[in-house]
């Protein structure tokens, strides 16, 4: 089974290939993405895979699984070992990965339409301008989707099915969020239902098969884009049956910050139940063990994508990326399992990568996030990403191994938290707005687990500082060279200039917008505080996090 393309009787309009071939119009549009700044300075320009699974940790293990994505990724190209995520929630981060932008500039906030997670808002104004909407209207590449894009896509108020999102020459995307069998998928508009027979239905085989379906059958006279979004390892943890039986011996880790109180922690921590009750570890050790089933099928994806990549002659010419829209915890302060928290299990995530001119077997510790994959793939392409309005920067003079290179000491990190202000009448004890609570009341969000964080990494500083709106605004800080399970808040023991450096630093993060977000952090030689870079267009930075989107 392979896509169509949209315009499957002719040549696509609005693209490259509707203009004649020799035509000044596309002599000019092609200029734009060659030899600017990024590798496609010949005629084969390279093509770019990104494969993004769902709900995958770095810090908790989650890569052991993945042997064969491993060695056919990670050990033919560049590791990064300090990826992170600008928000560890599904819809948020994948809309970062999309437009190359922090959640304060795509106004994505949360997993609802109200949230602007594919609303019409999003559709209107930012999926004009996502990069893969640039690679295909100015790069003449060809674009292939397929897999879970945002959770309320296909919601019937924002365009159901129908409405295939700009810049996608092929769409095969999931209705709403992960599942493995019972789902529909909008195929170029028109929906597809699928049932629960594993030969015909298992969504990661079914998105492995129509990826090397379309490998044989694109055009092979323009370069190809390809994002493979897998439902593995979100819950509901369905395994293929092979893999059913396997990781039997496998628990949770239980590493120092797993089952313990969260001290000096912001109140949502604190309310989880310490030490959990032993039906609670073993549902989060069941729950691990199943995340790492679900991945065996991802691993067999890749696999097969190398493969008939390599059998087709087309290996050495594409670049492939490996990533997760967000971590997640198993048990960790005692919060049994999820993601949306500030911590390094839940924003950090794998990013392998393998392509032209990277070097094997690489391990980069540069300071990287997911707003950079879009700049990173534009650069790929020839595209300048200054062009853009994105807050990213491009990865290919570290994967190119560039010298005396100039990069970020810090990123920002942010979460609007979900829930209403009122009690939940099944845990009438806790505070009013709590949300996402299991049966014994231990509630992993909250509408004030509302955070933003400075990550921060440079030659002599491992350090995170956050602060929450909320009654208290209070503070975390974390030393990670000394305390990397972060359970040691010393946030009341800092140097309070240094703290006062942070909180700037912060703020100007808060309301940056492009190039504005890459300026020197507080630890880099450049560094200057610039009060006017607190505040834009939209007001102040402490506000402008809470903002709605437009409409």
């Amino acid at each position: 089974m392979w896509l169509l393309p949209l315009a499957p009787s002719g040549p696509r309009q609005n693209s490259p290939s509707h203009l004649p071939s020799c035509s000044p119009a596309l002599l000019l549009l092609l200029s734009s993405c060659l030899g600017v700044s990024g590798v496609a300075t010949g005629s084969r320009r390279p093509n770019v895979v990104l494969l993004l699974t769902d709900d995958q940790d770095e810090v908790l293990g989650g890569m052991t699984p993945l042997k064969k994505t491993k060695a056919l990724i990670g050990e033919m190209g560049m590791t990064f070992s300090s990826a992170y995520v600008p928000s560890a929630l599904c819809c948020p981060s994948r809309a970062s990965i999309l437009t190359g932008k922090y959640p304060h500039n795509h106004h994505v906030v949360n997993n609802t339409l109200e949230g602007n997670c594919s609303s019409k808002s999003w559709q209107k104004i930012q999926e004009p301008n996502t990069f893969p909407a640039i690679l295909r209207s100015m790069c003449g590449y060809q674009t292939f989707f397929a897999g879970k894009y945002l959770n309320e896509y296909g919601a019937p108020d924002a365009g159901g099915l129908e409405h295939v999102p700009l810049g996608w020459s092929y769409w095969y995307a999931l209705e709403k969020n992960s599942k493995y069998y019972n789902y529909t998928l909008s195929i170029n508009g028109k929906a597809r239902k699928h049932g629960e027979n594993y030969s015909v239905d298992y969504l990661t085989d079914v998105l492995a098969n129509i990826s090397l379906g379309f490998l044989d059958y694109k055009s092979n006279s323009e370069p190809f884009f390809m994002m493979i979004s897998t439902p593995a390892p979100h819950s509901p943890w369905t395994a293929a049956p092979q893999y059913q039986k396997t990781f039997q011996n496998v628990f949770a880790p239980r590493n120092k910050n797993f089952n313990i109180h969260g001290t000096n922690k912001h109140w949502l921590i604190r309310q989880a139940k310490t030490p959990m009750t032993n039906s609670s570890i073993q549902f989060l050790d069941n729950a691990f063990r199943k995340r790492w089933q679900t991945l065996l099928s991802v691993d067999d994806l890749v696999e097969k994508l190398v493969k008939r990549l390599e059998f087709n002659g087309e290996i050495n010419n594409t670049y492939i990326f490996y990533t997760s829209d967000n971590g997640y915890h198993t048990g960790q302060f005692s919060l049994p399992i999820d993601k949306r928290q500030l911590y390094e299990f839940d924003i950090k995530v794998p990013l392998l990568v393998r392509g032209p001119g990277i070097k094997p077997n690489q391990t980069s510790k540069m300071l990287v996030a997911n707003i950079d994959l879009g700049p990173t793939i534009l650069d790929i392409a020839g595209y300048n990403p200054n062009k853009t309005q994105m807050d990213g920067m491009s990865l290919l003079p570290i994967l190119k191994g560039a010298s005396n290179l100039t990069w970020r000491s810090d990123v920002l990190v942010e979460y609007q938290g979900e829930g209403r202000n009122v009690t939940d009448p099944t845990c009438p004890l806790l505070s009013p707005g709590v949300s996402q609570c299991f049966p014994d009341c231990v509630c992993e969000d909250a509408y004030n687990n509302t955070y933003a964080c400075v990550r921060t990494l440079s030659a002599q500083w491992n350090l995170q500082y956050c602060e929450f709106d909320d009654q208290e605004v209070f503070v975390e800080v974390y030393n990670l060279t000394a305390d990397p399970d972060q359970i040691t808040n010393i946030a009341k023991s800092i140097d309070p200039e240094l703290l006062g450096k942070m909180n700037y630093r912060l703020m100007m993060l808060q309301s940056c917008s492009g190039p504005t977000c890459r300026t020197p952090g507080v630890f880099d030689p450049g560094y200057r505080f610039d009060p006017r870079l607190m505040f834009n267009n939209h007001g102040s930075a402490r506000t402008r996090r809470f903002s709605k989107p437009p409409l």
